[in-house]
């Protein structure tokens, strides 16, 4: 479980021990660009790691401009370390959707331990195509209503066909202030950090006005 105080103080530490990071946030920040240290996300990876369905040994670095993800995965009963550079391709939020472009790169299955198990099995035969994984994910059964579109290294996520973000008044009305005036022009990474460069767009002023007034 996260702890408010531990974060907290880890993210003290990391300062003391990485000064000149304060320099560079005050200088994104008038670039509109905000990073997060690869560091933090490893910290919280580890903060939610033990759950019983949770992945496990999680690894995160950087293949710039995508981030690197490798993690432990129960896969039907077969314990498997699942690896992938993600980069995120294009963001368009609006009041209608939060939609994402990821692109699904370098994607690798490798068995943890001996099993003969059918998924062991077709890991084995080489058999998956995992250089289109976006083909993989749209012929899964049941697909989760958020994945709008999947094609070879592609995969489409639509945020707001998830029910419990769709129905939340403040999450809609965030979207109907913010994105008219803000939008996400990057998400990328160096070797250090996670970045979101942001768009502004003054001429989207009066629509976010208009939406104040409108509560």
């Amino acid at each position: 479980m996260l702890k408010p105080r531990a974060i907290l103080s880890a993210a003290a530490k990391y300062v003391r021990k990485n000064p000149d990071e304060v320099v560079r946030v005050a200088v994104n920040a008038a670039g509109l660009k905000f990073g997060v240290p690869i560091a933090a996300l490893r910290y919280l990876a580890e903060q939610m790691a033990g759950g019983k369905k949770a992945p496990k040994d999680v690894r995160i670095s950087t293949a710039p401009p995508a981030i690197r993800l490798s993690a432990i995965v129960d896969a039907m009963g077969t314990a498997v370390r699942a690896s992938a550079a993600i980069r995120i391709d294009e963001v368009d939020l609006n009041p209608q959707s939060m939609r994402m472009t990821v692109r699904l790169r370098d994607v690798k299955l490798e068995l943890v331990g001996e099993s003969d198990s059918p998924v062991a099995t077709l890991i084995k035969s080489g058999a998956l195509d995992l250089s289109k994984p976006g083909n993989l994910v749209k012929f899964i059964p049941r697909r989760p209503p958020m994945i709008v579109e999947a094609e070879g290294d592609r995969v489409v996520i639509d945020l707001l066909k998830v029910p419990k973000i769709a129905d939340n008044p403040r999450i809609r009305r965030a979207l109907q202030v913010v994105t008219p005036v803000l939008g996400v022009g990057a998400i990328e990474t160096d070797r250090d950090h996670l970045y979101v460069r942001l768009r502004a767009s003054p001429l989207g002023l009066l629509e976010a006005a208009s939406a104040i007034r409108g509560r």
